[in-house]
């Protein structure tokens, strides 16, 4: 069952650009601090989509909706009902039918070859901005854990701290130290 039979280029287009929006919006209200990351999901979701929208044209040639059958399509003549030798000339019916076939198959490749290409394009496009920003995204992690272990000391030596005081009320009072 094919799902996107009645979507044409432009609407697949356009599916690429929602999926990537919904997928970042989704991202920013999942975790609204980290828009870097949004964002680089958002930019590797187009990518997967794009390729996978290549890929899809590439596996239906003869569609229609990418230029495929535009060109009219070549029929191989049959020798078999030639007079006298076509009984003979069986198997070059056979041999001449998958010569055609490869014919308008290299048809509609070359009728569908753009606009794979056009999706595959978009998607190393893609990938070459994913590239920055996923080293943003790797700076801006460092520098939260960074943050994150700086507080983590300064609560370890706050909790030393108060166990110091801790201490030494203990002493004051007299309270046996067990410890």
């Amino acid at each position: 069952m094919d799902i996107l039979s009645g979507v044409s280029g432009d609407s697949l287009k356009v599916l690429v650009w929602l999926s990537a929006i919904a997928t970042g919006l989704l991202l920013c209200f999942w975790r609204p601090s980290r828009v870097d990351l949004a964002a680089l999901g958002s930019v590797l979701v187009f990518t997967v989509v794009n390729i996978a929208a290549g890929v899809y044209v590439l596996s239906h040639l003869g569609d229609s909706r990418w230029g495929g059958g535009a060109e009219e399509r070549l029929d191989a003549p049959s020798l078999a009902d030639t007079p006298v030798v076509g009984q003979f000339l069986g198997p070059l019916d056979v041999l001449l039918d998958g010569v055609v076939e490869g014919v308008n198959e290299f048809t509609d490749f070359r009728a569908s070859l753009p606009v794979a290409v056009e999706f595959l394009a978009a998607a190393g496009w893609a990938l070459a901005v994913a590239v920055p920003l996923g080293l943003l995204a790797l700076v801006v992690s460092y520098r939260d854990a960074q943050r994150r272990k700086a507080e983590s000391a300064r609560f370890n030596l706050q909790v030393e701290q108060l166990s110091t005081e801790l201490d030494e009320i203990k002493r004051h009072l007299g309270y046996p130290n067990r410890g």
